[in-house]
């Protein structure tokens, strides 16, 4: 599954590709003047891929990283 930035920022990401996550950890954080929301794993997986940089600036909608079945 794709995750998506939810609104322009700046990505922080919590994870690296390879981890395995679960059902609403956090994932990356994303920034823009001092609002700051937690993008979370809509369910289990495992990190497949990152598609930004950490602290890279985003647009809503760009896909943030690839989250496939661990």
């Amino acid at each position: 599954m794709k995750i998506c930035a939810p609104f322009a920022g700046i990505v922080h990401f919590k994870v690296s590709v390879g981890d395995v996550v679960s059902t609403g950890q956090e994932l990356a954080s994303v920034e823009a003047v001092k609002l700051e929301t937690a993008v979370v794993a809509p369910g289990p997986g495992k990190v497949a891929q990152l598609h930004k940089g950490n602290f890279e600036d985003v647009l809503g909608g760009d896909v943030l990283l690839t989250v496939v079945e661990a």
